[in-house]
């Protein structure tokens, strides 16, 4: 069983910033991609940003402005020039193998919210 668990978020103001962060923890796993998703009132969950063996890939939406990282098992998503439109439950993403079945698995944080007032 893989745990991923999320921290920072919150709100702020049109143009401010934010970062988030999310760990993996568990045991006889290799990670494949990290990523994080976004999932707005009334709209279905969207990539933001994923990276793989140090490729990232960004929504359009986003580029420029976001940036993501990652060590080991921590990803992190720093957030510029935020906009109202960004607003929505973040989603951190792990794309896993078992160590010894070699199963490809997904696994998803408990989201956190982000909030861009005007």
């Amino acid at each position: 069983q893989v745990q991923l668990v999320e921290s920072g978020g919150g709100s702020v103001q049109a143009g401010g910033s934010l970062r988030l962060s999310c760990t993996a923890s568990g045991r006889l796993f290799n990670i494949n991609a990290m990523g994080w998703y976004r999932q707005a009132p009334g709209k279905q969950r969207e990539l933001v940003a994923r990276i793989e063996s140090g490729t990232t890939n960004y929504a359009d939406s986003v580029k420029d402005r976001f940036t993501i990282a990652r060590a080991n098992a921590k990803v992190d998503l720093q957030m510029n020039s935020l906009k109202p439109e960004d607003t929505a439950v973040y989603y951190c993403n792990a794309e896993i193998t078992k160590m010894i079945t070699f199963e490809r698995l997904n696994y998803w944080g408990q989201g956190t919210q982000v909030t861009v007032s005007s």
